[in-house]
């Protein structure tokens, strides 16, 4: 191979290259590939090179052309992108590890969706456009080249891939000619035998007139100009596919295929544009329910143009669309208006966000070097937006800043949840996870776990945001219900209602509410027992003061003492309090105190399960509420954790707690793998503000999964 041969190819295209280092890019790919094949059973390098001169055709710069000539070196040999850092440059290094990353990237088709959201991952991956485009050359030269694979169902499989991601791309971006190409072959491989016919067609119908493009463009010119108007007139034959497409968007077969040529009418005004359709007009008779105006009507992508059938100037049925610069400009670069209208809604400021496409295409048409233009031509779509795989190669879009709970909602509410950890790309990370472009999610769970309200504060998807307050809702909701009824209960005995239902009747007419809101408001606070009786008895409520009446004479111990150096409201001064071992209140929750005969008053949170079991006992019931804890006065309660199985994980939650003023009293081991530990942590904390403060200081630590207060 004469490098000198191939470098001064790459310059007929008008760009302007580093030879020394285009060379040694050469030098490289022949060392590094060395003796691979193509299935073609050509040496594997023809390939970088072949790609490399795609790209010279669209004039990209020199470091493209490298990048070209290297891209598939980082995933074919022992060449690292460190290696080609020292002896290249960052920047191709860089763009390098970008083509390597989309290579990397296995699309599994399953639906319009998913074809979709594959697309804007692979734009969004593509932080420099040039990225993409060497992806999309190299995508061109394997369909040139797709015959050599011998195994039918794999050169579907890679036709249909093109034909869904990369000819959509190729578009987008406004690189017409690769679409076209890159459908035509894809055509080929799939409809072989319809593109055949269409062919055929062709050939039929342009029988005996040789030239009849060229002699229809000169005369519909001279038409124009006869009647004092300036215009470019150009015409070409129509692809097989786009043709196939047409055929089946109007629902005719090969026998009614005529308009088989297209031509294009350049004028440079709007009102040309109507002029120039009357002229056309005048002179060819026109062919009915044909005629297309979307001028005054634009497409959804923005299109603009007249599009009408005609019996042109050899009798032959004959495509005109008429647009001026601007539109035909529009219609061929693939411009702002397509991204703007496509994602459904129209923003000005959108305008300035991506003319870098039109900047791209009009320095892809000049022929002085593109260089010092190419650099500042970044993506900027979709950087709203991450794609991230599930371990079955699902693809989940998600928003810009999305969390690993954002991601197991997005797969399933149960899966959210559920969800106690993560692993990201292999590796177990916290739940407050951010994730990037082409991460690979795997949610674990747990049957004992439901959503947590701390997720709320990371989550950044409204469906997991709405799913987390509904589920909340639900426990609180069911919670205060039962709580509300328990009360009520126990309220209409002590009142001596002797009909509960017929009271219950009474009292949700009179408060606008269903039974189970009444009994939440009752549970929550917002409507008291007192009210209730009122209502229900008038004129006689019953409710006891029988607490009024509790006084206690058993001398107080040591930690009766410490019990009681915390105020709360509602209590009857002398009597002697503890606080309940099953759900350890803290100052801040909401309290009961259970009333035992000799020994005190035990307090309790006002959803520990423990009142069950006073169900029936309303006068040994008394709502409670904090004082304060000026003092601050040590309270032990529990915390549940999701450990990280790390070298020094225990040392950094110890470390945590003890710097937010908490102190370990005991631990706990309750399960263990070899990924994971899950514990239970008694600590001393003042308040359930210090509670949360701790809480929330841990979940900042990377080896931390999950914690949450624990209910005993």
């Amino acid at each position: 191979m004469d490098h000198q041969e191939v470098i001064d190819k790459y310059k007929s295209y008008g760009v302007k290259l580093d030879e020394v280092v285009v060379r040694k890019a050469i030098d490289f790919a022949v060392k590094y590939h060395g003796s691979q094949k193509r299935a073609s059973g050509e040496p594997y390098y023809y390939h970088p090179l072949q790609v490399a001169e795609i790209i010279a055709q669209m004039r990209l710069d020199s470091d493209s052309i490298v990048t070209a000539i290297l891209h598939d070196t980082i995933e074919d040999t022992d060449l690292t992108i460190e290696c080609i850092e020292k002896n290249f440059s960052k920047d191709i290094a860089k763009l390098v590890d970008g083509v390597t990353k989309l290579t990397k990237i296995e699309f599994k088709a399953d639906n319009v969706r998913q074809a979709e959201n594959f697309r804007k991952l692979l734009l969004a991956m593509s932080d420099d456009i040039r990225v993409l485009l060497i992806k999309l050359a190299d995508r061109l030269h394997n369909m040139r080249t797709i015959d050599f694979i011998s195994k039918p169902e794999k050169r579907e499989r890679i036709a249909l891939e093109t034909m869904e991601i990369y000819a959509p791309l190729a578009e987008r971006i406004g690189v017409q000619q690769i679409k076209g190409e890159l459908q035509d072959i894809c055509f080929r491989v799939l409809h072989p035998e319809v593109r055949k016919s269409i062919l055929n067609r062709f050939d039929s119908i342009e029988s005996g007139k040789e030239n009849f493009v060229d002699q229809i463009v000169q005369q519909i010119k001279n038409t124009i100009s006869t009647n004092g108007m300036e215009a470019d007139v150009s015409g070409r034959r129509k692809t097989p596919y786009s043709t196939w497409m047409k055929m089946k968007q109007k629902d005719i077969g090969l026998d009614q295929l005529s308009d088989i040529v297209a031509f294009r009418v350049i004028v440079n005004s709007v009102e040309d544009c109507y002029r120039a359709l009357g002229i056309i007009h005048s002179a060819y008779k026109m062919v009915p329910d044909n005629f297309q105006d979307f001028i005054s009507t634009p497409k959804n992508n923005g299109y603009q143009s007249l599009h009408t059938v005609v019996i042109g100037p050899l009798m032959q049925k004959i495509e005109i669309q008429i647009r001026t610069k601007e539109m035909h400009e529009i219609a061929e670069l693939g411009v702002a208006a397509h991204w703007r209208y496509k994602q459904g809604h129209v923003d000005h400021a959108d305008g300035k966000k991506y003319t870098w496409i039109r900047e791209l295409l009009a320095i892809l048409d000049q022929d002085a070097a593109p260089d010092e233009f190419i650099q500042n031509t970044k993506l900027a779509m979709y950087y709203d937006q991450v794609f991230c795989f599930t371990p079955k190669g699902k693809l989940i879009a998600l928003p810009n800043g999305a969390t690993t709970v954002d991601f197991a909602y997005m797969v399933h509410s149960d899966i959210g949840n559920s969800c106690v950890g993560a692993k990201v790309n292999g590796r177990i990370v916290p739940l407050r996870t951010q994730l990037v472009n082409g991460d690979q999610v795997e949610i674990i769970t747990s049957k004992n776990q439901t959503a947590s309200p701390s997720w709320e504060k990371f989550v950044v998807t409204g469906k997991a945001r709405a799913e987390i307050k509904k589920t909340i809702r639900a426990q609180q909701y069911d919670q205060y219900v039962k709580l509300g009824h328990n009360i009520i209960s126990k309220a209409f005995k002590v009142a001596s209602v002797e009909n509960e239902a017929k009271a219950l009747e009474v009292a949700t007419k009179f408060f606008d509410k269903t039974k189970n809101d009444l009994f939440f408001a009752i549970g929550e606070g917002t409507i008291t027992r007192e009210e209730v009786v009122k209502q229900v008895q008038p004129k006689k409520s019953r409710l006891s003061s029988t607490f009024s009446l509790l006084k206690f004479g058993r001398k107080r111990s040591p930690e009766d003492k410490q019990d009681n150096s915390v105020p709360i409201k509602g209590l009857i001064s002398g009597m002697v309090m503890h606080y309940a071992k099953c759900c350890h209140p803290l100052p801040g929750d909401k309290i009961v105190g259970v009333i035992h005969t000799g020994s005190g008053v035990t307090i309790h949170t006002s959803d520990c399960e423990m009142l069950n079991n006073f169900a029936g006992m309303p006068e040994r019931i008394i709502d409670l509420t904090w004082d304060s804890n000026t003092s601050n006065i040590p309270f032990v309660c529990r915390i549940t954790l999701i450990l990280l199985n790390e070298s020094a994980s225990l040392s950094v939650i110890s470390t945590e707690i003890a710097r937010d003023g908490g102190n370990i009293t005991n631990f706990k081991i309750t399960s263990r793998n070899p990924d994971y530990f899950e514990m239970n942590f008694d600590i001393e904390v003042n308040s359930v503000e210090h509670l949360e403060k701790i809480i929330n200081s841990l979940r900042t630590k990377r080896v931390v999964q999950n914690v949450q207060r624990a209910k005993y």
